[in-house]
């Protein structure tokens, strides 16, 4: 892997940290003062947090790793709900993984590592779908 190679990387990797902490902080926030959580709580924290996540993942993935100059609303809609349904199996991933640790461990901290285990994998697979289907006019360079 080259310095091109190994830059998009680090950076990739950067804006999936900056993404998962801003999804664990949306759902503490849910989740704050909630003793103890309930079922609805913890899936309603999930969600928020998904769409915090995403949000944050689209607009630094869009224009720093894949240099997309889509512009107008119709146009960046439609892209961002394409961006969406690619994460629609990464997020499984990502639940299923958070859920687990939680119902096996029952603590936050196994919640969030397993919130983190499962974003890790489902951001390998995202790339590889998003640099295909949903930016593949946009050239990624770093």
């Amino acid at each position: 892997m080259g310095v091109r190679g190994a830059t998009l990387v680090a950076r990739y990797a950067g804006f999936a940290v900056l993404a998962v902490l801003a999804n664990l902080a949306a759902q503490r926030l849910v989740l704050s003062g909630a003793d103890p959580v309930t079922s609805t709580r913890f899936a309603a924290a999930m969600a928020v947090g998904t769409l915090v996540g995403l949000v944050v993942k689209y607009l630094l993935d869009k224009r720093w790793i894949f240099y997309d100059r889509t512009s107008g609303a119709k146009a960046q809609g439609a892209q961002f709900l394409l961006y969406s349904a690619m994460g629609v199996v990464t997020t499984l991933i990502f639940w299923v993984s958070e859920t687990a640790a939680w119902i096996i461990w029952g603590t936050d901290a196994a919640r969030e590592a397993g919130a983190i285990l499962g974003l890790s994998v489902g951001y390998v697979t995202k790339y590889l779908l998003d640099r295909r289907y949903v930016f593949n006019r946009a050239e990624a360079r770093a």
